[in-house]
């Protein structure tokens, strides 16, 4: 789940301590949570009128409700939610009460994989429904316009079922020369399609019918009521009407050049297919893919180090190199595959059903056969590697979205490791592709930790107080093959592979030189600085930090130590032992995330900070959340009545800087005010 994409979690809990723990198992497993807590009915109905939750989290056992009742409270408000039950132990009579009462799950409180899978299935039940009745809406819509523009079109359309009218407007009634509907409706459309063509016009109607792509349109003669014949031009498409799949033919009487046609599906540098004809073919594959029919596949294609090779050839010559890699992929296909173009530089190709390692052998040749020929480019003759990424189409994945974020996934793996190779999507194939992927990235990792491949950026923290200095939050990136790597791609691998401490340590010891480099230019800089749970573990971190900063000799400079909230309460004893010797030592400490448990302010019973992060979920569309503004004015007054400062990160818009200010934000930080840019190398060399 995406961290923007928040859910509203209402916990029906008796104990905070375990809603806290519910909460750190969900953030912990990549979902951001929005968390209210209830223990009567009163307060149930409360939540359910002023949040508005996605999900109910209920122990059964809270004293003073009865489960069943609560299911039918909740059923009753009217509101689309998923109920799962946590329970202490599985018992079936227990189970089979709350199933039938209306929860949609249950799971076991002691394993957090199984609260986690069932709250990600449920959500994303949720999720499918609202969608769902989203496009059930605008397809309502859509059809009330479509009828509409039926009515007002010059075109004669017919909407076809089992090779009868069932709808037709009135330009069709005139061009086939009916007075009524009720003389067309029912009748065959062969009636109306002369001998000559009739047999070419079943076929066609077979095959959509069948889920097969649309053809071309098709030149025919067309027969009218009084036998008399005319010249028209014949479209098919996939439709619906009054909830039945139908076919919509579309009778153009005006002579149309098929040559004309053809070129207006034409991409004028390549000769291939335009992006909305190969727009049409994908979303024709998936059409038939959902039917039911198998072994087709999406492929994308892209030069590789395209700006390097426009330069190289001449930006004048640049279709020249386009309308060259057309012609190789056309030559590679086979006639059935679509070959067309999605991008400036990208090409989209339908293939044909094959097996899943015909699909692999022809990709690799598709690979292989543009890399091996050299291309001409005005004066200048130079090779051109490419990159496949592409997916296999099924019944699971058949939406023209996914089946595109797919390839385009596998291609931007594919280019992350190098180019000039191929990748696949294969769902049966996943285990192996991520075992690969696995040791590619943990590969990348060590030998970034061991050649110094690793990069500072940072990003500025404007005080809207006006702090003295000037403040920074650290980050890091990876070298990478194409440029410099975010940390969601290495992180997760050098977690899984007990490297977070050690990066965590080349982080820290750079921006302390860093920090140092700055202040004997006469700066006066405060960091923010991250470190991972790994590193808490680690006994030796506190000694060697203290040990650096005495080697640094800071006199006007501070080092922010940050941790994310949720991370603070999992690891409360080690944070709270680790914070106290830190400050101790001169530095100071953030927690991140702050505000998104349910009692976070109890939380600093415990630990002691100096700045409070506000979680990022509470920036989400600030203007138009008054209840957000609300509960960070109620942060920011109660940190500051303990002399904590407030940090509103992920700010991305100028009336949200302005709120900020005015519930009393001490300091905002976000791409709108600043990107993180690479702080210089001899900055973080020692001094």
């Amino acid at each position: 789940m995406k961290h923007d994409n928040v859910i509203r979690v209402l916990f029906i809990e008796s104990s905070v301590e375990e809603a806290e723990l519910l909460i750190n198992v969900l953030r912990n497993g990549g979902i951001a949570v929005r968390a209210t807590r209830a223990t009567t009915a009163e307060e149930i109905q409360a939540c359910l009128d002023d949040q508005a939750p996605d999900l109910v989290l209920m122990n059964p056992d809270v004293p003073g409700l009865d489960a069943v009742r609560v299911l039918r409270q909740l059923d009753a408000s009217g509101r689309d939610l998923a109920a799962i039950a946590v329970l202490d132990h599985l018992d079936d009579d227990a189970v089979s009460d709350l199933l039938s009462g209306g929860a949609n799950g249950v799971a076991l409180r002691k394993r957090h994989d199984q609260i986690l899978a069932t709250v990600h299935r449920e959500f994303q039940a949720l999720s499918t429904r609202r969608q769902v009745r989203r496009l059930e809406t605008a397809l309502r819509e859509t059809e009330r316009r479509c009828d509409s523009l039926l009515d007002s079109s010059r075109d004669a359309i017919a909407y076809v079922h089992e090779g009868m009218h069932v709808r037709v407007n009135q330009a069709y009634l005139e061009a086939f020369g009916f007075q009524e509907y009720d003389d067309i409706i029912g009748l065959p459309i062969l009636d109306l399609i002369s001998g000559t063509h009739a047999d070419d016009f079943k076929t066609a109607l077979r095959g959509v019918s069948k889920g097969e792509k649309s053809p071309p349109p098709m030149e025919l003669l067309a027969r009218r009521d009084d036998s008399s014949t005319f010249k028209a031009l014949v479209e098919f498409a996939q439709a619906t009407f009054e909830g039945e799949a139908c076919l919509q033919i579309v009778f153009r009487q005006q002579t149309v050049d098929a040559a004309l046609v053809a070129q207006l599906y034409q991409d004028p540098v390549t000769g291939l297919f335009n992006r909305a004809r190969t727009l049409e073919h994908i979303d024709e594959a998936v059409a038939a893919a959902a039917a039911g029919r198998s072994g087709q596949a999406v492929v994308l294609i892209e030069p590789d180090n395209w700006k390097e090779l426009v330069a190289t050839a001449g930006i004048a010559n640049a279709d020249q190199v386009l309308a060259t890699l057309a012609q190789r992929i056309k030559e590679t296909l086979d006639e059935e595959d679509v070959p067309g173009v999605l991008g400036d530089h990208t090409f989209g190709i339908v293939l044909s059903p094959r097996g899943d390692l015909e699909h692999a052998a022809l990709t690799e040749r598709l690979r292989s056969t543009i890399a091996e020929a050299i291309v001409d480019a005005g004066t200048r003759s130079f090779t051109v590697t490419v990159t496949v990424g592409g997916t296999l189409l099924a019944e699971k994945n058949a939406n023209a979205e996914t089946v595109l974020d797919q390839a385009s996934a596998a291609l931007r793996n594919a280019q992350n490791q190098g180019g000039n190779r191929v990748e696949l999507h294969d769902p049966a194939a996943r285990e192996k592709a991520d075992a690969e992927r696995e040791q590619y990235w943990l590969d990348l990792v060590r030998e970034a930790l061991a050649q110094d491949g690793l990069r500072l950026y940072h990003q500025q923290i404007i005080s809207l107080q006006d702090a003295a200095g000037e403040f920074y939050e650290i980050l890091v990136r990876m070298r990478g093959p194409k440029g410099d790597v975010l940390p969601s791609y290495f992180f997760p691998v050098a977690e899984r592979n007990g490297l977070l401490p050690a990066i965590d340590r080349w982080v820290l010891g750079h921006a302390i030189d860093a920090l140092a480099h700055r202040e004997n230019d006469g700066l006066t800089t405060t960091y923010f600085v991250k470190i991972t749970a790994q590193s808490l573990e680690d006994p030796d971190l506190l000694p060697w930090l203290k040990r650096r900063l005495e080697t640094a000799k800071l006199r006007r400079s501070t080092l922010v130590i940050e941790m994310p909230e949720s991370k603070v309460l999992s690891m409360l004893r080690k944070a709270q032992e680790f914070s106290a010797g830190w400050r101790q030592s001169g530095g100071k400490f953030a927690i991140e995330q702050f505000g998104s448990g349910l009692n976070s302010f109890q939380m600093l019973t415990h630990v002691e900070a100096d700045f409070l992060k506000i979680d990022r979920s509470y920036m989400i569309d600030l203007p138009q959340h008054p209840e957000n503004q609300k509960r960070i004015s109620e942060i920011c007054k109660e940190g500051h009545t303990t002399g904590k400062q407030t940090v509103a990160e992920w700010v991305e818009d100028a009336v949200s800087t302005s709120l900020l200010f005015a519930c009393g934000v001490d300091f905002v930080q976000g791409n709108f005010l600043q990107e993180p840019a690479k702080v210089l190398a001899e900055e973080y060399l020692p001094v």
